[in-house]
Order: C-alpha cells, then sequence, then structure tokens
C-alpha cells in the first residue's frame, strides 16, 4: 500500500471514528436515560441530530431504545469501510461489508464500556468526589452495566470488585468477537475492531 492509501486510510477512520463515537455515545446517552442537560449530552444531540431525526421516521425506537441510533451506526460504518478498501484498492462483496459493520460497531460498544469503566476506575482513586461534567455522564452510562454485577458480588467491606469481572466479560465477548472477525477474513482498519 503506498503512502497517499495510508492518508486516506487514516483520514477515513479518524473522521468516521470520531462520528461513530458520537453516534454510538447518543444511543448510550437514550439507553441509560443519562441527564440530557449535561453539556457533553447537548453536544452529542446537536451534533447527531440533522442524520437521525430524519431516520427516526423511518426506524422508529422499541423498548426504551433509539434504535436509529443503531442503525446509523451500522451506516456509516459501513460507509467507512466501503471508502477504506476502495482506498486501499480492493474489491469486496457487500455481505462481508454489512456483516463488518455490524462486527465493527459490537466491538465500538465493548471497547467504550472498557475504556468507561477504566476511567471510572481511575478517577475514583485520584477525584472521588468529582463534578465534572464527563465524569457525570461516563458514570451515568456505566452504571447501569456495572450494578447488575455489583447486585450479584458479595460486600467487600468497601472494596469494590465489580470492575474486575466487568473486564473480564468484555474481554470474554472480545476473545468470541475476534473469533467471528477472524472466520470473516476482516481487514485490520475496521473501526472498532
Amino acid at each position: 500500500m503506498d503512502v497517499s492509501s495510508q492518508i486516506g486510510l487514516m483520514v477515513i477512520n479518524t473522521i468516521a471514528g470520531l462520528y461513530l463515537f458520537i453516534v454510538v455515545l447518543r444511543f448510550l446517552l437514550q439507553a441509560a436515560r443519562a441527564n440530557f442537560y449535561n453539556p457533553i449530552s447537548q453536544f452529542v444531540v446537536k451534533a447527531t441530530a440533522p442524520v437521525l431525526n430524519p431516520l427516526r421516521k423511518i426506524v422508529p425506537g422499541f423498548g426504551g431504545f433509539d434504535w436509529a441510533s443503531i442503525v446509523l451506526a451500522v451506516v456509516v460504518q459501513m460507509l467507512a469501510i466501503g471508502l477504506s478498501l476502495l482506498v486501499a484498492g480492493y474489491g469486496t462483496p457487500v455481505e462481508k461489508i454489512i456483516i463488518w459493520s455490524l462486527l465493527g460497531t459490537v466491538g465500538l460498544f465493548l471497547k467504550l464500556y472498557f475504556w468507561g469503566i477504566l476511567i471510572m476506575v481511575i478517577s475514583s482513586w485520584i477525584a472521588p468526589q468529582s463534578s465534572n461534567p464527563a465524569l457525570e455522564l461516563l458514570h451515568q452510562i456505566i452504571e447501569p452495566v456495572m450494578k447488575p454485577i455489583r447486585k450479584v458480588m458479595p460486600d467487600m467491606g468497601g472494596l469494590d470488585l465489580s470492575p474486575i469481572i466487568a473486564f473480564l466479560l468484555i474481554n470474554i465477548c472480545n476473545v468470541i468477537l475476534a473469533n467471528f472477525v477472524m472466520k470473516t477474513g476482516a481487514p485490520g482498519f475496521i473501526i472498532g475492531l
């Protein structure tokens, strides 16, 4: 692959990756019933509204989840993969691009939770009572996943080991996902994998 192809892939992955992160965050904000008056939430809503509002007319929400956000994430992933393959000079059937997009979106959720939990653990050591809007929002997104784990865990006298269990579960999901990715022959530039 020549230099211009590498630069093209880097630009596509950076722009698509940032927008995918915002779209996945929009889904998680609504799923977790996070505070939409948070300044970061307001940014996420404004950044995704121009595309999501028309898409919601076609893909309605169901079960309290914003399925239009998931559809948008998969479509953005498909566009990023298609453009990346075009820049790299590869040709691939559309079915594989759809499968890779779904796998990449799942991987993006796993990465977001992994890094979110890690940030929450570190911030609890450094600034346990912080009222930073980003940390408050992250706590609201992460807590619905951590709460069921905490209910199952025995009381450890103030020591919270639930992040270790969450990391273990995320890594198990990553191993399963990596197995699927290997079977599909996905290229290495898919966002989230």
